[in-house]
């Protein structure tokens, strides 16, 4: 593709450049130029990118080298101005003269083709580099430069010779429709396009449509993911399909109730070619969030010819870059604030395009064109019918949920205990710690090194006996270089011959990694790998006795471009398009694409190693231990949720790193992974310590709650900075053990239903447009604003409240009404990341400890804030915190609590956890009282005086006694 960029000044004594470059008229046409010796000549410098631009050129004279004469108007209306003028891709020169145009074209050329083919219309027709004038017109494209940054030069005519038409009357299904379509004209992008194919619209269920683009004549690769459709045929849709056979095919989802079109194929067309299809569509409005995994600068995205890629790698987070997991997954707000979400299940490399029309063009390299859309309306609707469809999160242990500590560089036990110890000292809650690939033998998978690591089974017992837990980390290679008969996981691995293969079929993929020698890949797509699997992690348990699996590396990394001897010269190691990911090249840091699996090519299942190897991995935890299982994943994939959690990789010790984790910790609970954190403080690069303070607080409330570094960086665990620091990270953690039962509570409906349990204000507050692009504050459910401060030397952030009651977590105050729909500073202190409570809903709580094991046996509470109706409801979710299946067994206590009519009135749903009787509640406290009351009542007996509080804030605090497991009604008389 070729972009122009806008010319700047380019050296220090603010030389003017034309603004296209290929109007600079060379300065240093002789041999030898350097900026040195271009500006001695009084001449501008700027590298470019494009053969044939010289680098150094003379100045211009004006802001324009168009004459003014020559000007033609770009912004005819009123109200121009530099910024709107950028934006229509034109040029901004002020003139004395009034009637000569400001906002101009910068050519007559560019003048009737920007005005025949308007810029924010164009659909990429050379997404590949290497475009002229000559290559996109023998495409049947339409060649228009531009000096808008990122706009495509080549693009598709409205009216080109592209696509496909419907060959017959569209074919009425059991489902839906069948729809055949034969290719139109002889052009060709990349060769091979394949005609006839076949377009399955699936009614699947009233608020879920499936469209599958496929080849009817030959089998290609398709994502292994089973989405059933509704037993229930009789179902009414809340969506209407079109197809329109005009010149090209145009077909439209739309949503019956409001008649927004969803979805609209037009321009651009459909491409169906063996290696390359490409699929265009407006979408209703702008508001578009997911796709990953990538680390994007917002979470509603630019909509100006942005491209992401996506193909699962090594990468730390970068901008742009595509990273460790693929989700082609996006959710669209419409303009009358209903929402829907799409889905492209397809698993090879691709990428997609977000033009400002707005529209997406969506490519890949390989499978089926298979979408899957999901009607909503609402946000939370629509990820509830998504994971509905891709499998709804697991459900984690209770002691996954306190705060976990880890770091690549321990290097001995001597090291970690001493590291424990001191959060010990402190009294920082600690829940779980980790083993990273130092606590191996050589780095090799089921071995503990027992020189730097003696005694390790015996302390982690310990650990255990404390009410901690313990992790363990595996890497997906095995080295096959170890003496015979001195490693059986590799050995009968290849008695079993579970490894992926070179592309006979047979011989073992051999690459780099982290053990010693060369390393060979099981594939876990294999059944017998699966069992090979969870045999080892059976095996190892009983040497340690660990509690759950970090799996690592699983892209697949490789520390050398292709196996061994390297990828041969073909068209799947090299295809004819490569999506836009990092290095430009299938086999770069993984295997070769023409690798041999259970399944099929690397070609095409590559981005499912991960998720492939999750899924053993989460019966290996669950035998293993007997219990809930506990599996943290880097590479991820559509439907990973039910199996792993994910934490956002290889990060850096930078505050802007700290906003993009709540960008990525938004994302993946639209991905339905809501089990999700950032490395706490980073993992890259070394910290500082209001950096590592803050990113603690902000830590404390991430779902995956884990602070974690590299080797050969400081130590940056709370308890190494001294007094101050491990105080205020006490106090922020001590905030989320004591909201650990509303969190846990989140999670259960995460698991029943398919909720998020973070999310971005938009989601409750969709129709306040305010809300659509706010990434810097977050959500636990619907009740919990969570605002923490981002930037150094801040001691204040800006707070959006969105129309609602609030009031401040630490003092029960309301939130003034004069703040509300306005961004309002306020005080954040270095020891206080501000928290603000939403009228309307009961958070249940309980009294923290140092470990979840500690706190689980401590009284509950309750922090209810009214509305502006004076009314609020909430739930508690408890069971033992660790059983299989307990939820599915109903084997749990589930309690609704409901305030209303100056009235809080608790009502047991399900009552089948004994251990509940234990338990009790201590204290009550609502907010948003307006005045004391005079006596309260607790299933008709009188609340004695001296157990109530009111202050002037209008928070009354109730000090109870009474089972958890009673049903009670409290009442309030003035």
């Amino acid at each position: 593709m070729v972009l122009a960029a806008l010319v700047q000044s380019v050296s220090s004594s603010s030389c003017l450049a034309p603004l296209a470059p290929q109007l600079r008229k060379d300065c240093h046409p002789d041999p030898g130029a350097s900026e040195a010796s271009c500006l001695a000549r009084n001449c501008c410098w700027s590298p470019w990118k494009t053969p044939g631009i010289p680098w150094c050129f003379e100045k211009v004279d004006s802001c324009s080298v168009v004459p003014e004469p020559q000007r033609i108007d770009c912004h005819p209306e009123s109200g121009a101005n530099e910024a709107a003028c950028m934006s229509r891709g034109c040029h901004w020169c002020a003139s004395d003269n009034t009637t000569v145009p400001f906002c101009f074209y910068n050519s007559e050329e560019e003048a009737a083709c920007s005005m025949k083919f308007p810029i924010q219309n164009r659909v990429d027709c050379h997404p590949q580099p290497g475009a002229s004038r000559e290559v996109c017109e023998a495409k049947g494209c339409v060649w228009c430069s531009t000096t808008v940054a990122n706009v495509p030069w080549c693009f598709y005519p409205a009216d080109g010779p592209h696509g496909y038409t419907i060959k017959d009357v569209p074919q009425k299904t059991a489902q839906g429709w069948r729809v055949t379509l034969i290719k139109r004209g002889t052009i060709s992008l990349f060769g091979n396009d394949i005609s006839p194919i076949v377009m399955d619209v699936e009614f699947q269920t009233k608020d879920r449509l499936r469209f599958k683009v496929y080849d009817p004549n030959n089998k290609r690769f398709e994502v292994p993911l089973n989405i059933e459709s509704s037993s229930n045929v009789s179902f009414e849709p809340n969506y209407d399909v079109e197809f329109i056979n005009d010149t090209t095919l145009q077909f439209r989802v739309i949503r019956k109730k409001t008649r927004t079109i969803l979805w609209e194929t037009t321009l651009g067309g459909l491409i169906f070619s063996n290696q390359y299809m490409q699929l265009m569509t407006s979408v209703p409005s702008t508001s578009i969030y997911g796709f990953g995994e990538h680390e994007h600068p917002s979470f509603k995205h630019d909509m100006n010819y942005v491209r992401y890629g996506m193909f699962s790698r090594d990468q730390s987070p970068v901008a742009l870059s595509n990273l460790y997991g693929v989700h082609p997954f996006y959710m669209c707000i419409e303009k009358d604030f209903n929402a829907h979400g799409v889905l492209l299940l397809n698993s090879n490399a691709q990428d997609v395009t977000l033009s400002p029309s707005p529209s997406l063009t969506f490519r890949t390299i390989g499978g089926i064109l298979d979408f899957y859309m999901f009607l909503g309306p609402t946000p939370e609707n629509v990820i509830q019918q998504y994971t509905e469809a891709i499998g709804r999160p697991f459900m984690p242990p209770y002691w996954s949920l306190g705060f976990q500590l880890s770091r690549w560089g321990y290097n001995s036990i001597d090291v970690l205990e001493k590291t424990v110890e001191r959060l010990r000292q402190y009294d920082i809650p600690h829940d779980v710690q980790y083993g990273d690939i130092d606590y191996m033998e050589r780095q090799l998978d089921f071995t503990y090194d027992k020189a730097n690591f003696a005694g390790l089974p015996e302390y982690i017992k310990k650990l255990k006996n404390d009410g901690m837990h313990y992790v363990i980390i595996l890497d997906p290679f095995l080295t096959k270089d170890e003496p015979q008969g001195t490693y059986r996981p590799y050995e009968l691995g290849q008695e079993l011959g579970i490894w992926v293969n070179n592309s006979d079929g047979v011989t073992p993929a051999v690459g780099k990694a982290w053990p010693p020698g060369d390393s060979v890949y099981p594939d876990y797509t294999n059944p017998k790998t699966a069992e090979w699997w969870i045999q080892m992690c059976m095996e190892f348990k009983n040497i340690l006795d660990y509690d759950g699996i970090w799996i690592d590396m699983n892209e697949p990394s490789n520390f050398q471009n292709g196996q061994q001897p390297g990828c041969e010269e073909n068209h799947l190691n090299y295809p004819p398009y490569v999506p836009d990911i990092t290095g430009g090249l299938l086999a770069e840091k993984t295997l070769c694409p023409n690798s041999k699996t259970y399944l099929g090519y690397h070609y095409d299942i590559h981005s499912l190693f991960g998720w492939s190897q999750a899924i053993p991995t989460f019966y290996a935890s669950q035998n293993a231990t007997g219990k809930r299982a506990f599996v943290l994943s880097r590479s991820t994939f559509v439907g990973s949720g039910k199996y792993t959690g994910h934490w956002l990789g290889d990060n850096f010790s930078r505050w802007r790193d700290m906003h993009m984790s709540i960008i990525g910790m938004l994302e993946f609970n639209l991905f339905g992974i809501p089990y999700i954190g950032a490395d706490i403080c980073g993992f890259n690069e070394e910290t500082t310590y209001e950096l590592c303070l803050r990113w603690m607080q902000l830590g404390a409330f991430y779902p995956f709650s884990r602070n974690h570094n590299a080797i050969g960086m400081k130590e940056q665990d709370p308890g190494v900075f001294g007094e101050e620091f491990a105080a205020i990270s006490r106090s922020a953690l001590r905030i989320r053990y004591l909201l650990l039962p509303y969190l846990y509570t989140l999670f259960y409906h995460s698991h029943v239903s398919g909720n998020t349990v973070v999310r971005g204000l938009m989601h409750e507050f969709t129709s306040d447009p305010q809300t659509h692009g706010i990434d810097r504050a977050f959500l636990w459910g619907p009740a919990l604003m969570i605002t923490p401060v981002l930037e150094e030397g801040a001691r204040s952030v800006y707070v959006y409240f969105p129309e609602v009651s609030w009031f401040d977590f630490y003092t029960g105050e309301q939130v003034s009404p004069s703040w509300l729909k306005k961004s309002v500073e306020v005080p954040a202190p270095l020891d206080v990341i501000p928290l603000f409570i939403r009228g309307g809903y009961i958070l249940p709580t309980q009294f923290p400890a140092r470990t979840t094991v500690l706190s689980r046996l401590n009284p509950f509470s309750l922090i209810i804030a009214l509305d502006e109706h004076g009314e609020a409801s909430g739930s508690l979710f408890w069971d033992d915190g660790d059983s299989i299946y307990s939820v599915e067994r109903g084997e749990y206590f589930y309690v609704e609590y409901k305030f209303s009519n100056r009235a809080l009135k608790a009502t047991v749903i399900k009552n089948g956890y004994n251990g509940i009787t234990t338990l009790t509640y201590s204290t009550i406290q609502i907010l948003g009282f307006t005045s004391k009351p005079n006596v309260i009542f607790m299933n008709g007996k009188t609340i004695p005086s001296n157990r109530m509080q009111y202050n002037s804030n209008g928070k009354i605090t109730l000090w109870i006694s009474a089972p958890l497991s009673q049903e009670f009604t409290i009442s309030f008389e003035y």
